[in-house]
């Protein structure tokens, strides 16, 4: 036994040996290419979280075999590739993150072309300390409104690439579901609406699940863009009159425009409605309410309402607040944080990052439908000093919805830079210094997964966990008539 043992570590040693000497050789003998290798995704340079799923990429260069060295230290391995993908063994992946926390991972693509091997520039990913909430969810469909038919939300596993659907509109007769909102990152409280015959808000707490009809006699329509206030028990709506434009040529083919909107707060705990004047006039259009972390305020946008005599395109929002007292049910003054009109702007999606340090939202040229505008670009006001910075993260075409992390380190978004046409979620991180890294797009399996999936990654929210209830609750509570809500007044 002892000599097999010393058999079988000498054909170790050797065929090391071997493999350092073909590396070496390799490497002497190698064309030195003085650029970084076209990949797809671009995953040059990034600051990434220790707990993402393998960066998978194609090397897109001419070559008929391919390999890349990727290190950290004294890890290190290699991958062979025939086809110029990559595809990262999960073990290995792991196993280099963990190793490389608060340092750099080096990747090095060699091609092996007309019976030489040539070397690229190699490049760099740092890892950070701070985790990316685990879980994304987001709602998958069609990029258009002729097939909203065949939707779902679905939850990703942002440390693997498993993804569960928390309900498909198959389920529940084919009616539209959308506007999923989550309390503080958390999976046990969320809601989501499903539109049609047998629609309503459905809501679950700790379990709990309910269908409501959040509409009353005074308000201009359902529930429709939430927002959950931090102690769980309010849930912030706007209610609006929506019109969607259609056009023959330009840039927008379609549009979608308010003829109204105000705000409501629902109360989960007695199915009431509450408002006030401040955020229900007849003067302004209020609309994409945010609750402050501390749910001492109410973040919102609102413009001047409209008439039959003004053109869709010249509506601009401006970023508002008011105060709110949770025990007294009662709002406070209203105060103007933002005027982006001023500016030739209209804000959309105004969310503020946990730690109450940073408010990002949407600009775009007019009106609150900023995924059909392809100038349509992220901001960050710091709270502190109201200073208000485009963000480097933006690309030339649409950027729009966006959610923060439970940690505030990082961020997702929507963004149209692939193809113009599917929204896809890339994720950024945000230093001390308030400054946004390089964006990178939501990891696949397959690569080239981006070039022929065709649906858009619509709402897309950071969740810290996965649901611990069996979803069918979901569907057999949606197929029960909503409750009615009722008036606080």
């Amino acid at each position: 036994m002892f000599l097999q043992v010393r058999y079988l570590k000498g054909i170790l040693l050797l065929l090391l040996i071997v493999i350092i000497g073909c590396n070496s050789k390799r490497d002497k003998d190698s064309v030195v290419i003085n650029r970084l290798p076209v990949i797809f995704p671009d995953y040059t340079y990034l600051t990434i979280p220790p707990n993402i799923a393998p960066l998978n990429f194609k090397i897109n260069e001419e070559g008929d075999k391919f390999e890349v060295v990727i290190s950290c230290g004294e890890q290190s391995f290699s991958i062979k590739s025939k086809n110029g993908k990559v595809i990262i063994p999960d073990d290995k992946w792991k196993t280099l993150l963990k190793h490389a926390v608060g340092k750099r991972i080096t990747y090095t693509v060699y091609a092996f072309l007309n019976e030489e091997w040539q070397k690229f520039s190699s490049f760099t990913s740092e890892v950070v300390e701070e985790k990316i909430d685990q879980y994304l969810f987001y709602r998958l469909l069609y990029p258009g409104y002729e097939l909203w038919n065949e939707m779902g939300i679905y939850g990703r596993d942002l440390t693997s690439f498993d993804e569960t659907p928390l309900i498909e509109n198959k389920s529940v007769h084919n009616h539209c579901v959308n506007c999923h909102s989550f309390n503080q990152n958390s999976p046990d409280t969320f809601m989501f609406h499903m539109r049609g015959e047998r629609g309503g808000t459905i809501i679950s707490k700790g379990g709990h699940v309910d269908k409501l009809n959040v509409k009353t006699q005074n308000m201009l329509s359902g529930g429709v863009y939430p927002a959950w206030h931090p102690n769980g028990k309010y849930i912030a709506f706007s209610t609006n009159k929506i019109q969607q434009f259609f056009h023959a040529q330009g840039d927008k083919l379609i549009d979608v425009s308010d003829f109204a909107s105000n705000l409501v707060v629902l109360d989960t705990e007695t199915n009431t409605v509450l408002s006030d004047s401040s955020i229900q006039s007849s003067e302004y259009m209020e609309t994409f309410p945010n609750w402050s972390p501390d749910g001492k305020y109410l973040y919102y946008t609102s413009a001047v309402q409209r008439t039959d005599t003004m053109a869709y395109n010249t509506i601009r929002y401006n970023l508002m607040r008011v105060a709110f007292d949770a025990q007294e049910k009662k709002f406070g003054q209203v105060e103007l944080i933002y005027n982006a009109e001023k500016d030739g702007k209209s804000v959309t999606f105004p969310k503020i990052s946990p730690d109450n340090q940073y408010l990002m939202f949407t600009l775009c040229d007019y009106g609150t439908f900023s995924i059909w505008h392809k100038e349509a670009d992220l901001y960050m006001m710091d709270l502190k000093t109201k200073a208000v910075t485009k963000l480097l993260v933006n690309s030339n075409d649409v950027e729009s919805y966006h959610s923060w992390s439970s940690n505030s380190a990082w961020f997702v978004f929507s963004s149209k830079r692939l193809d113009g046409q599917c929204a896809r979620p890339y994720f950024s991180y945000v230093g001390k210094d308030g400054t946004a890294s390089k964006p990178f797009v939501l990891p696949q399996k397959d690569p080239e997964f981006y070039n022929s999936f065709l649906k858009t990654y619509n709402i897309t929210e950071l969740v810290r966990g996965p649901f611990d209830f069996d979803t069918w609750k979901l569907v057999r509570e949606a197929s029960f008539r909503a409750e009615k809500v009722n008036s606080l007044d």
